[in-house]
């Protein structure tokens, strides 16, 4: 399959890569590192990096900008696993699509698909990626990938295997990456996130099933200086709360006019619940996205009885 989504780059001389909405690291090392790789690679070849922007994240370079009129383009999406979820407007205009990805697998929407549930993130797979058919790699590609590994293993606390260390190891050896210049990029926090951090401490409701969440308004954002990305993002800031089991924040998202629910857990398996509110991700690592706070009340209780169904199922 990875040599199939080569021959399609082979192939087109314009090429667009996509991934989820509601940006992260990993969809951003994935799709930079992958990005820099073809130029180098094929110099002759136009590729563009596409999405909305996070000023969060301008450790990366700019996003760029494709008024998608060209007939003949190949779309990549990396870290995504479903359409409705990638972060581009009118993706049945593109001419094919091939998709690179480690979720669980909910649809099929391009004509070649490379999933991988075991790896720990899009940038591993971009990385096999690269390596199996030969493209250039250099210091800057090494580091994308880099900062997406770290950052959707939380720092190696989740989707972590012996191959992960090997690849990390090798990636800093191979490109002589500054390992601390890196990690100050993806954790480095303003101020007031760590004050907000303390906010959402003390806010934090847990029920009796262990099931900890906190609502987030705009007005309590907006008094803390963070946005509703900001904001999710803290959501790995709680993985240590021995009475609680599965975790989640409520985000009010005035610019968009939803609420972003950002779950964790360390034991239920929460993709199935975030999948029946229009979302999706990792069996412990999901997200979701719900037009009314009534419906996002709705996730909670749904994650309440899976906690509850959980303990009872394991004897706690």
């Amino acid at each position: 399959m990875l040599e199939n989504i080569y021959n399609k780059i082979k192939e087109y001389s314009t090429i667009v890569i996509a991934r989820h909405i509601g940006v992260d690291p990993d969809a951003l090392g994935s799709q930079f590192s992958l990005k820099r790789s073809i130029e180098k690679t094929f110099p002759e070849k136009k590729v563009y990096a596409v999405g909305s922007k996070s000023s969060k994240y301008n450790y990366f370079p700019k996003l760029d900008k494709y008024d998608n009129k060209e007939e003949n383009v190949l779309l990549i999406v990396v870290d995504t696993p479903d359409k409705k979820r990638v972060d581009i407007a009118n993706i049945d205009t593109y001419k094919e699509i091939c998709k690179i990805d480690h979720h669980p697998f909910i649809e099929t929407f391009g004509e070649f698909e490379y999933i991988n549930t075991t790896a720990s993130s899009a940038s591993e797979l971009v990385l096999e990626f690269l390596e199996k058919n030969n493209m250039e790699i250099d210091q800057e590609i090494a580091s994308y990938i880099f900062m997406g590994i770290v950052s959707d293993t939380n720092r190696f606390l989740f989707n972590t295997t012996h191959v992960t260390f090997e690849i990390m190891h090798n990636l800093v050896e191979k490109y002589n990456l500054n390992v601390e210049e890196l990690y100050q990029n993806l954790f480095m926090r303003p101020l007031s996130e760590i004050r907000f951090q303390g906010y959402i401490s003390e806010n934090m409701k847990v029920t009796e099933n262990g099931l900890g969440y906190v609502i987030l308004t705009n007005d309590i954002m907006m008094k803390y200086g963070v946005d509703a990305s900001s904001a999710g993002n803290m959501i790995n800031n709680f993985n240590n709360i021995e009475e609680v089991i599965v975790w989640a924040t409520i985000s009010e998202d005035v610019k968009n006019n939803l609420m972003k629910l950002n779950i964790r857990s360390r034991g239920p398996i929460i993709n199935t619940v975030a999948e029946k509110y229009n979302g999706g991700g990792h069996k412990f690592a999901s997200g979701a996205r719900v037009p009314t706070m009534d419906e996002a009340l709705m996730l909670i209780e749904d994650l309440d009885v899976l906690c509850r169904e959980y303990l009872e199922k394991e004897g706690i």
